[in-house]
């Protein structure tokens, strides 16, 4: 019984350290600024990279959102929890720059070419160049929803707030988002199935 104790002692502590930390970087301390960047730089970036899809422009994507959190932090008020908060920035820095990746009008080669198979690469690694290549054929408004939930681990209320939709919308996209991702990869498993037979026939 003592033991099941700890645990909401513990994370009351974790939550306080993080709400300390946000209000020592909005009153200009410049660590806390840099260890509250470190503690969301993952999740950013996979974020970033995981819309954006050219690795590229998803590094830079990353840069923005950042520089955007630095910006912004003397704003957040803790009306919505800070790594929510984190997520909409994030969201918006990967759709702005899908916005000017439009304007500029270039391929997007990383996603041309995300599920081409290197001869060492292990399967795991094939499968997520799979999953790259597919979510970048699927629609932006439905694979933000995708990313905001499996990536960030993000509830539906959470995503709503951070795309200022209602939830139904949320529900919506993400579901046509699963099932246009789920062809997908089914369509690229049947490719591959046929690629391989036909190398198999060959002599």
């Amino acid at each position: 019984m003592a033991g099941s104790n700890q645990r909401p002692v513990v994370y009351f502590r974790e939550v306080t350290s993080d709400a300390l930390l946000v209000k020592r970087a909005q009153r200009g301390d410049r660590n806390a600024v840099d260890a509250l960047l470190r503690e969301n730089y993952d999740i950013v970036r996979a974020v970033c990279h995981r819309i954006v899809i050219n690795t590229s422009d998803a590094e830079d994507a990353t840069q923005l959102a950042l520089m955007a959190i630095v910006r912004a932090l003397p704003s957040f008020d803790g009306r919505a929890k800070f790594s929510t908060w984190v997520y909409r920035i994030a969201t918006n820095a990967a759709l702005d720059e899908l916005r000017r990746i439009r304007r500029r009008d270039v391929p997007n080669d990383d996603a041309k070419f995300a599920n081409i198979s290197v001869t060492d690469a292990t399967n795991a690694v094939d499968a997520q160049m799979d999953v790259s290549a597919a979510l970048a054929e699927v629609p932006e408004e439905f694979r933000v929803a995708l990313v905001l939930r499996h990536i960030a681990d993000l509830d539906y209320e959470e995503i709503a707030v951070i795309l200022d939709v209602p939830v139904g919308t949320v529900r919506s996209r993400l579901s046509r988002g699963r099932a246009q991702l789920t062809a997908l990869l089914g369509n690229q498993g049947e490719s591959t199935h046929r690629q391989n037979n036909d190398i198999g026939g060959q002599p």
